[in-house]
């Protein structure tokens, strides 16, 4: 049996088709459509129209890929540029009625639980207490948890492409002192009451997923992509604040030159720097593990586990008008 998934992101759209004989998500096929919404959508203003025929472009060429594959129909989902678009619905119908596809939106929670259920399956048990962090676009994904699933989850507006855009000017350009200041202010801020409570749990270990978090850790000194998934990749707290500023001393084009950095992402790479620097600097983590398996990895997993029924439940509530909610996979609020 073959399944796939597909997320559409602040950059692009991404497929990954995989066996799932055994209970594990093997990939066999992955493609990418670049899109760059965050490019062309400011926050809180809706999609484009120019952008969504982009979208139903690059939906329609995923969906047709997967069934040449011998993928059913795939799991498809879209974060934070068109969770937060006033006209999300009307985008999500588009996709739909165009495509075939049901393209949904997730909570940020829903994300963050669906990421640290891929993460602990890739880090196993022996990992123990568990903290995740992905940073996205349009926001920063933090989770905690002692078992399969979270204890604790939170969803903050604090993407890479969202604060490069209120902060950073648009990042094309070095980035003087005064702009990290305030943009460090902020997100101290706003990590407070997130940051105790994972200082308070006390993870035994740290992951950090995304494609920021990669490109970082290239940058830092984690081996590149090349080696494969199992080499393991670490980032130091110390390394990634180093980083942050040598990255805002300059600009774009030159960002793009350094390891682990790509052009469409060295806008926000600054951005991404100083909240990865900030809220591992918050939550006493000295150290994170770059994984491999994040979202669509735990979408896959919940898919073989409890089969179609959740998934249909999370594409019927997108289209209602209040903000779409999955069948959640815990209540993620409880103290251990």
């Amino acid at each position: 049996m073959r399944i796939s998934v597909v997320d559409v992101g602040s950059k692009t759209v991404r497929l990954m088709v995989a066996d799932a004989e055994g209970g594990v998500p093997l990939p066999v096929h992955t493609a990418k459509w670049r899109l760059r919404l965050s490019d062309q959508v400011k926050p809180g203003d809706p999609v484009p129209e120019e952008a969504v025929e982009r979208l139903v472009e690059a939906v329609d060429g995923a969906n047709r890929t997967a069934a040449r594959w011998g993928a059913a129909g795939p799991l498809a989902f879209a974060t934070a540029v068109v969770r937060a678009a006033p006209n999300r619905h009307e985008v999500l119908r588009a996709v739909r009625a165009r495509t075939g596809v049901a393209l949904c939106t997730l909570p940020g929670e829903v994300e963050a639980e669906l990421t640290f259920l891929g993460a602990r399956r890739w880090m196993g048990w022996r990992s123990g207490p568990l903290a995740l962090l992905d940073i996205g676009g349009g926001s920063l994904e933090v989770a905690f948890g002692r078992g399969r699933l979270p204890d604790f989850v939170a969803s903050l507006p604090l993407g890479a492409a969202r604060l490069t855009h209120d902060f950073l000017e648009g990042g094309e350009d070095a980035v003087p002192p005064e702009q990290i200041r305030a943009l460090r202010r902020s997100v101290r801020h706003q990590l407070r009451d997130v940051a105790a409570r994972i200082r308070w749990e006390g993870p035994r270990t740290a992951v950090a997923t995304s494609r920021t978090f990669q490109q970082l850790g290239r940058l830092c000194g984690a081996l590149p992509g090349r080696h494969g998934p199992f080499v393991e990749r670490r980032m130091r707290c110390s390394d990634l604040g180093e980083a942050a500023g040598r990255l805002a001393a300059l600009t774009a084009a030159e960002r793009a030159e350094l390891p682990g950095i790509s052009a469409p992402r060295s806008a926000q790479s600054v951005a991404g720097a100083v909240v990865g620097h900030t809220v591992m600097k918050l939550t006493g983590l000295e150290t994170v593990t770059l994984c491999p398996w994040a979202i669509r990895e735990g979408i896959l997993l919940r898919h073989i586990e409890d089969g179609p029924s959740w998934w249909a439940e999370v594409t019927r509530r997108s289209d209602e008008i209040t903000a779409p909610a999955p069948v959640p996979l815990r209540v993620a609020t409880t103290t251990s």
